[in-house]
């Protein structure tokens, strides 16, 4: 069976590379007779595998000396307890920017836990930008700032780092992590369910500064204690250990094969320009964000008929291209163009989408 072009918003598509690896070390791991989907988490070989792989996440995205390195379980929802748990500690208050569903959950949940601001959204015209956030309009009071860097949903993203001076900024970095360099150290926190760029679904990344640790509001649950999980060398209990072992190919392939977080960068803007352009002179499909707050990775589009919009998936699926249904809030499709997709499958989806064009113009 040829394997399809699989535009999924997550789970991702993963680089055939990483794939055959993991299948050659499927039954033996470098020797140890054993898989490691059924090694004790608290073997040696597996806490090697760990080792490198927090090594390779420090280096793979220039991770500040002063940081923990974590994988939880729970996905990137999680967080959306975590976060305020931990680090709405001091005056009990927070700024939320809302860019989109994700965000707007994660500001639904904070709100359990303190006096949440909303600073800013876009939800005034279906999160179709993202609003300028200036310094002063920054609370000094609040424990911390947090932000979706890229919107799923509605193919957004922030392309700059808000400036919220001594409050410590969090970001879900979900569909963008290792995508393209970020500055860590501008961050109190970064977090990312892995299953978008950097492994499969199971694990959770966490990148968390070392003063923001060991504050927990008194009624955390133990499992929702990063201090806790710091302390223990995120083995606390048995962790996501084959996403784990995945998370490692793949941050080898970006270190290895494309060469590090600027290549992969050039890569990704590459493979979205092929499809934005198309969308820029065609006649027939529309984006749906304004072109200075574009996302690389999701790319949101419409015929303006949601009786051509399904034939339009269901031709595309025909030919080997799935997942292109939009979501079920915004309707249309979504072309995800995460680190695995090649450039070529881009160009594929974009001939296919002219041939359509001609057919219903």
């Amino acid at each position: 069976m040829s394997r399809v072009y699989n535009f999924s918003a997550g789970p991702s598509m993963m680089p055939e590379a990483v794939l055959k690896k993991a299948a050659a070390e499927m039954l033996d791991y470098q020797g140890s007779g054993q898989s490691v989907m059924e090694m004790s988490h608290r073997s040696k070989v597996f806490q090697s595998i760990l080792d490198e792989t927090i090594a390779l996440v420090k280096e793979v995205l220039n991770v500040p000396d002063n940081y923990k390195i974590l994988f939880l379980q729970g996905g990137g929802s999680t967080q959306f307890s975590m976060v305020p748990l931990n680090l709405m500690n001091k005056n009990n208050k927070a700024d939320y920017i809302v860019t989109g569903n994700w965000a707007n959950i994660a500001y639904q949940e904070a709100c359990r836990y303190g006096k949440v601001r909303l600073l800013a959204t876009s939800e005034d015209k279906n999160y179709s930008y993202i609003p300028k956030i200036k310094p002063e309009d920054i609370d000094p009071e609040a424990d911390y700032v947090y932000y979706c860097m890229n919107n799923t949903i509605y193919g957004t993203m922030f392309k700059y780092i808000p400036e919220t001076g001594s409050v410590p900024l969090v970001s879900d970095i979900s569909s963008c992590i290792c995508s393209e360099p970020i500055d860590i150290s501008k961050f109190g926190l970064v977090y990312a369910g892995v299953q978008k760029n950097m492994g499969p679904a199971g694990a959770t990344l966490v990148i968390v500064r070392e003063d923001l640790l060991g504050n927990a509001m008194d009624f955390t649950p133990l499992m929702f204690d990063y201090k806790l999980h710091a302390d223990k060398g995120t083995m606390y209990n048995t962790p996501p250990c084959y996403a784990i072992y995945v998370c490692k190919l793949m941050l080898e392939w970006i270190k290895n094969d494309i060469g590090g977080l600027e290549k992969m960068k050039e890569r990704n803007e590459k493979k979205a320009a092929v499809l934005y352009d198309f969308l820029d002179s065609s006649s027939l499909f529309k984006g749906t964000v304004v072109k200075e707050d574009r996302s690389l990775m999701n790319i949101p589009f419409v015929t303006g008929d949601k009786e051509l919009d399904a034939l339009f998936v269901k031709e595309a699926e025909e030919r080997g291209f799935v997942n292109l249904k939009g979501h079920r809030s915004t309707g249309g499709m979504r072309v995800s163009t995460y680190n695995a997709m090649p450039i070529e499958g881009v160009e594929k989806l974009v001939a296919f989408m002219k041939e359509f064009e001609e057919a219903h113009s």
